[in-house]
């Protein structure tokens, strides 16, 4: 009997059928550490995945790479890839044709982080126009973390101590695990309802793992909806989350939040008696400051008042007569004593004083003076008057004084 003889090529192509008809090898996920990776100038990436129970050829082609693979790959990675695995006929291995590459472990997560994190701040989400303000004085605060652990009874702790009237109001979420961005969602929301002052969302601290719940979108997006100010407490003072960029507030430490939304009784309190005090010394100095201003309005009030001004017109009114009275009486005084000075020197003057004295004032019949008796002729009729009366004549006889009338016709 002739045995059945085949080519190379032929057992080649029935292998490349076998693994085609696998639905398992058309779409695999297998991890290991890359090695002998070299990109080619056509774009297209070759390597090697082994781990500790052997190795396995590696291609992912040039179309695939802008959408496969969002990290620089190089030597000594942990990956993850998926694609199909399928004979080279030629060569007569096989090889798997990688469609994606993601980082094992927390290196793909932190890609899926990184990617997450430039969406959300493309879309504006962390931008700080969005940000609500924390109220200063908080009296009910909704927490949402896990019932038990560190982190709660760190908040309750420093609650007590700062305010113990305030109000906290736990949401027992999960912060964990499968299920948790869900009941953190559901948390904020049920806190929403209820109309607290404000929330604080977080946990401990632990691996990215851990915390991933915080980094994903839905939990973003709840924080960034609700219409309450939220304050992110995840982790340590390190670990920064998506939470973290889109809350209104982050704080390093659960603690820390508890310190940011929990304002100090005592320290308000004692600022409330420092206010109270400022407060009387300016009012006790506004009040001497306004006694002041009133006594001197009413100063001047008096002073501009028309009765304060009649009576110092009064006053000045009263001054000036007296002034005048007494220049009067000076000016009365000055006259008098002129007149006096005038009286006598008239009267030494007067005709009557002459007549007094023994002489007597000569009037001829027409009542001209008679000055000379070369102005008279016998029988001329001449009044003559006396100090006490007139005596009418008639001139007998006329003797003149030669010497006299010689001087004056000289």
């Amino acid at each position: 009997m002739r045995k059945n003889i085949y080519s190379v090529g032929q057992v080649n192509q029935y292998i490349k059928n076998m693994f085609v008809q696998d639905f398992m090898l058309r779409n695999l996920c297998i991890k290991g550490e890359v090695s002998n990776c070299k990109y080619h100038s056509s774009g297209h990436i070759y390597f090697t995945l082994k781990d500790a129970q052997g190795t396995m050829r590696a291609v992912m082609f040039a179309g695939y790479r802008s959408k496969g693979l969002a990290f620089p790959m190089k030597e000594g990675d942990r990956v993850i890839v998926t694609g199909s695995v399928e004979v080279y006929e030629r060569d007569g291995v096989y090889q798997i044709y990688a469609r994606q590459i993601e980082l094992d472990g927390e290196g793909n997560l932190y890609l899926k982080y990184e990617a997450l994190k430039r969406e959300l701040e493309e879309m504006g989400m962390f931008a700080q126009e969005y940000k609500q303000p924390i109220p200063k004085y908080a009296r009910r605060i909704g927490v949402v973390t896990a019932p038990t652990g560190a982190a709660v009874q760190d908040i309750r702790n420093i609650s007590a101590r700062r305010n113990p009237y305030v109000q906290l109001i736990l949401y027992p979420a999960l912060v964990q695990g499968e299920g948790a961005a869900e009941s953190v969602v559901n948390g904020i929301r049920a806190l929403t309802e209820l109309s607290v002052d404000v929330i604080i969302v977080g946990r401990g601290g632990g691996s990215i793992e851990d915390l991933w719940v915080f980094n994903e979108e839905i939990v973003a997006r709840a924080i960034f909806d609700c219409p309450i100010p939220i304050i992110s407490a995840v982790g340590h003072q390190t670990d920064w989350t998506i939470a973290d960029y889109v809350a209104d507030l982050r704080a390093p430490t659960p603690s820390a939040a508890a310190e940011l939304a929990v304002f100090d009784y005592e320290q308000v309190r004692q600022d409330i008696l420092s206010l109270k005090q400022r407060l009387t010394k300016e009012l006790e100095r506004k009040l001497t400051v306004s006694r002041a201003r009133l006594q001197h309005q009413s100063m001047r009030l008096r002073y501009l008042s028309p009765q304060s001004r009649l009576n110092e017109n009064r006053r000045r009114a009263a001054q000036l007569e007296e002034k005048f009275t007494a220049r009067m009486q000076d000016i009365l005084k000055e006259k008098r004593h002129r007149l006096v000075l005038l009286s006598n020197t008239i009267e030494s003057y007067s005709p009557m004083h002459k007549l007094s004295g023994g002489y007597a004032y000569v009037e001829k019949e027409d009542g001209r003076a008679l000055r000379s008796v070369g102005e008279v002729t016998k029988k001329d009729k001449l009044r003559i008057h006396l100090v006490d009366g007139t005596v009418c004549c008639e001139a007998e006889e006329i003797e003149a004084f030669t010497g006299l009338v010689h001087s004056e016709n000289r």
